[in-house]
């Protein structure tokens, strides 16, 4: 017991630069009260006291704002930050070195008991402020789930889900659109991130449609090179594009 508080105290101190001190976050800090209160909780459960698990689980929840299951099983150095308005559900589990941040849901869509209601989080993911994870599904080693995200599908092991419902982010699209945007002297970005925004929408397909045009258009240039052909280079083929214009929409 004593090695794992160590260990979750050290967490904190790694993750939180606001942290100063061991005793300071011994005393202050609701995420590692909460884990002690689900140890203990925990332990009752695993021997078959289960209204002692579940009372002991509110008295942690009265004290620290923070509600944990007794039947969910947590892994070492898990590091709930601020912790208010965190739910982790009965089958829930959440691995090693995981940070949770304020107001995030592990729950569950099912009623039926018996079933893994609740998500598996791997190693090292992290979960943004107010984030609900939803479903027995598992989001892989190192995903992060963005603040507010909406998560009811399984997560890919180091990538990134946001919005609601929560979409899987591409780096690859994400950045030729940014460069494309760049070189058309706006960024789409500065509109809005929110892909529920049917204009946002919009624009982010008309950028990925000029994104993959010049792609092909590259790649018919070289085929032509390839061939004797000098056609020139995709800069001076491509239409004029006037941002003015869009911005104007945007407006």
């Amino acid at each position: 017991m004593f090695a794992h508080l160590r260990e979750d105290i050290a967490s904190v101190l790694e993750r939180d630069p606001a942290a100063r001190s061991k005793w300071e976050v011994l005393t202050c800090y609701p995420g590692v009260h909460a884990l002690l209160f689900h140890r203990l909780a925990h332990a009752f459960w695993g021997n078959g006291l289960r209204w002692l698990a579940r009372a002991v689980s509110q008295l942690g929840r009265w004290f620290t704002g923070i509600e944990i299951h007794p039947g969910a099983t947590l892994g070492r150095r898990v590091f709930i930050d601020h912790g208010m308005g965190v739910v982790i559900g009965e089958t829930a589990e959440v691995g090693d070195d995981c940070t949770i941040y304020q107001g995030v849901t592990l729950g569950g869509t099912s009623l039926y008991r018996g079933t893994k209601r609740h998500p598996t989080l791997g190693r090292g993911v992290v979960v943004g402020a107010g984030a609900k994870v939803l479903g027995g599904f598992a989001v892989g080693d190192g995903a992060k789930i963005g603040s507010n995200a909406v998560v009811v599908k399984p997560v890919p092991a180091g990538a990134t889900a946001v919005g609601n419902p929560a979409r899987i982010l591409d780096p690859g699209r994400d950045e030729a659109r940014e460069a494309k945007a760049e070189q058309m002297g706006f960024s789409a970005y500065g509109v809005t991130r929110n892909m529920d925004d049917p204009l946002a929408q919009a624009i982010h397909a008309l950028i990925d449609h000029a994104v993959e045009t010049d792609r092909r258009l590259e790649c018919v240039l070289k085929e032509l090179q390839a061939r004797g052909i000098e056609a020139g280079n995709a800069a001076e083929c491509r239409d004029n594009f006037n941002p003015q214009s869009v911005s104007k929409i945007v407006d």
